[in-house]
């Protein structure tokens, strides 16, 4: 039972480290400040 616990417990501590690892490298940065939505004509809607 305590094998499995640390097994867990190791599986976790793990999954955290690869995930603080991504947070940590990603690129974040500003969203794009052009473009985005725009209106859809009815003739484009019927095709």
């Amino acid at each position: 039972m305590l094998r499995l616990v640390r097994r867990v417990a190791a599986a976790l501590g793990l999954a955290g480290l690869i995930a603080t690892l991504f947070r940590l490298r990603g690129k974040g940065g500003v969203p794009p400040q052009t473009g985005g939505w725009r209106e859809v004509p009815e003739s484009e809607l019927r095709r």
